[in-house]
């Protein structure tokens, strides 16, 4: 058992600025989807990227159950979106545009970029899923991306 602190850990990799994603699908019940931060390319041959999701989210299940994702990277105008999918318990995607993807995953308007692709692992370290994804589909947009940095929303200049 480590004796880190855990408010003291935070803010040290707080330091480290992210982009911030919505990961969606599109379910039985309708589409539903969740703020991410932890997201990244992992492999060129064959595509892979991951992305990490609390595994008692009340999002995530519905998410990985159907098993093909959209991936919307969030631009600089962004940072309302990115609050609405990071709360619990709300129709996330009420009154939000999208279209569906190719693979019919929510692909968010206004976002970044997008990718889309089916997950093929999934492993449980601590409170967190690690999911990779095989990805088929990609669309970008000219803009400025949303990042997150010492608990707080910013962006970049493009």
């Amino acid at each position: 058992m480590s004796s880190l602190d855990i408010a003291n850990y935070k803010e040290v990799v707080g330091h480290y600025a992210t982009g911030v994603v919505v990961v969606t699908a599109h379910t039985s019940e309708g589409p539903a989807g969740f703020t991410c931060q932890t997201f990244g390319s992992l492999s060129l041959e064959p595509i892979l990227v991951s992305f990490t999701a609390r595994s008692n989210s009340n999002s995530w299940p519905k998410v990985r159950e159907v098993g093909v994702v959209g991936i919307n990277i969030l631009s600089s105008e962004q940072e309302a979106l990115a609050r609405v999918f990071a709360t619990s318990g709300i129709d996330k995607f009420d009154g939000v545009g999208w279209t569906r993807g190719p693979n019919g995953t929510p692909l968010l308007s206004g976002a970044l970029a997008h990718l889309e692709g089916r997950i093929v692992a999934e492993s449980t370290y601590g409170d967190h899923d690690i999911a990779v994804v095989e990805i088929d589909y990609v669309l970008s947009h000219a803009g400025a991306p949303l990042v997150y940095y010492r608990g707080g929303f910013g962006f970049l200049d493009s």
